[in-house]
């Protein structure tokens, strides 16, 4: 890949890959390895886990356009080889800010039509933790999967506070979620709105009452 042209992006936009059993077969062990390493750089660059992470889940039987979006993942990390995650020594004045965004896709899996959250946490804006992963249920609406998705967020922030409290790090009370889904805060801060919610698991109105008392706070981001 070293003569490969590099790209600005790891992977085509709105782009589905599929098993594709009609497709020419490829060396299976040299891409699960490609997988590995790229898994592993996932660690040091948020930007690639979306990208990895859907690619991962043919790692069972690898196809042509699997090995084509891997390659193109390549490609992107040739072009920003010297990216990586900044940490600022930030005055002791300042006042330290834990803030955390969520999204998701409606339905993104084209097999068995399940969702994909993802959020990422920011102390004093330098990215310090963050997680993309398939949902356990079908969602129903868009306003459904990013209703499941805050629940993840909320349950990381509440973790991260805990920890920053351990280390005797002062956040600012509370920790901020900002979501781009008007109608999945109006879900979370309002509780009669039963209609919408009634058939949602249980485990996912936590946020609905960590918002309630006051531990995370919730913020309209536009996409």
């Amino acid at each position: 890949m070293k003569d490969y042209n590099s790209i600005s992006n790891p992977s085509e936009t709105n782009s589905k890959l599929v098993e594709c059993s009609e497709e020419d077969n490829v060396d299976s062990t040299m891409l699960r390895q490609i997988f590995g390493s790229l898994r592993y750089l996932c660690n040091s660059r948020p930007d690639i886990c979306y990208s990895v992470s859907v690619i991962n889940k043919f790692m069972h039987d690898p196809r042509k356009s699997h090995l084509i979006a891997a390659k193109r993942i390549l490609r992107y990390i040739k072009g920003t080889i010297d990216f990586g995650l900044l940490f600022p020594n930030g005055a002791k004045s300042e006042v330290n800010e834990l803030i955390g965004y969520s999204d998701s896709d409606w339905c993104g899996d084209l097999t068995d039509r399940r969702s994909t959250s993802d959020y990422v946490f920011k102390f004093n804006d330098a990215a310090i933790s963050w997680c993309i992963k398939k949902h356990p249920v079908i969602a129903l609406s868009s306003c459904e999967v990013e209703y499941i998705t805050g629940t993840f967020a909320t349950c990381q922030a509440l973790w991260l506070d805990s920890v920053m409290k351990e280390l005797k790090c002062e956040v600012k009370k509370p920790p901020t979620l900002k979501i781009d889904k008007k109608s999945t805060i109006s879900l979370a801060k309002n509780p009669i709105s039963h209609g919408r919610s009634k058939h949602i698991e249980t485990r996912f109105h936590f946020i609905r009452e960590q918002v309630t008392n006051g531990m995370v706070e919730l913020h309209y981001c536009p996409t």
